[in-house]
């Protein structure tokens, strides 16, 4: 897995980890406003990354890979882990494992395992990918539409075209069937760490089901919400927003 690093002169680390559809450089408007203070970890996920031909498994493999690779490094704990949709999936699981510590966890706008019967996540996960599937096929359009209300420009647009193009049918199969399903403890949770749930304004319906797994399973979490923003805004368009939040965890 590529991680690329910012700040390598920092003690402090934060651990940036992007959502799907993406890849690294979602995080190239807060960089240059936290690589001074921070020294800044961010992974280029497996099934994303534009430089090679991995694909995405699983949030489970994802999450310990990713930490046994920062071991590696000798990193142990970092300030903060942030993830955004998926990433907040992967920071969950990251935290549940344990093996890379941090004083701050933040799950943005993320994605918690389905409480469901087996069968519905089936159809859950089928509907997710024929979306999927369609952008792949050229409809980019679709897709922003389908998950945000924030009007992209066709630059922006391009760029998920390219990322569509690189991902295979099997890392958008894996990525929504494990970001929906991944293994999780039934018992209440707590961490050494703080976990922090942030979420847009705008997206208040669609996590409703993040937020009351959260409550349920994770009782101590600091919960957050962003006036004027929707699912995955934050690093892209409120950059000095995003940086204000992280340094003041």
């Amino acid at each position: 897995m590529r991680i690329y690093e910012y700040g390598l002169e920092n003690p402090e680390y934060i651990l940036l980890i992007h959502p799907s559809l993406v890849t690294w450089d979602y995080f190239e408007n807060v960089i240059p406003l936290l690589e001074e203070r921070y020294h800044l970890l961010i992974p280029a996920l497996p099934g994303y990354d534009l430089e090679d031909a991995s694909q995405f498994s699983s949030v489970e493999k994802i999450a310990s890979t990713l930490a046994d690779e920062l071991l590696q490094k000798g990193i142990r704990e970092v300030t903060t882990i942030y993830g955004c949709s998926m990433g907040g999936s992967i920071v969950l699981r990251m935290a549940v494992d344990g093996k890379l510590k941090a004083k701050h966890y933040v799950m943005d706008g993320g994605i918690t395992p389905y409480q469901l019967p087996w069968i519905l996540t089936r159809f859950i996960a089928l509907r997710d990918f024929g979306m999927m599937a369609l952008g792949k096929l050229g409809g980019e359009k679709v897709i922003v539409k389908a998950f945000s209300s924030t009007q992209y420009s066709e630059e922006d647009l391009k760029y998920v075209a390219n990322i569509f193009r690189h991902c295979t049918y099997r890392t958008l199969w894996n990525t929504f069937d494990s970001c929906n399903n991944y293994q999780m403890p039934k018992e209440t949770l707590r961490f050494s760490g703080q976990v922090h749930y942030w979420y847009a304004e705008k997206e208040r319906k669609a996590r409703d089901w993040d937020l009351k797994y959260m409550k349920k399973f994770v009782p101590d979490t600091v919960f957050k919400s962003f006036e004027g923003m929707d699912h995955g805004d934050m690093a892209l368009f409120y950059p000095e927003r995003m940086a204000q939040e992280l340094i003041s965890l």
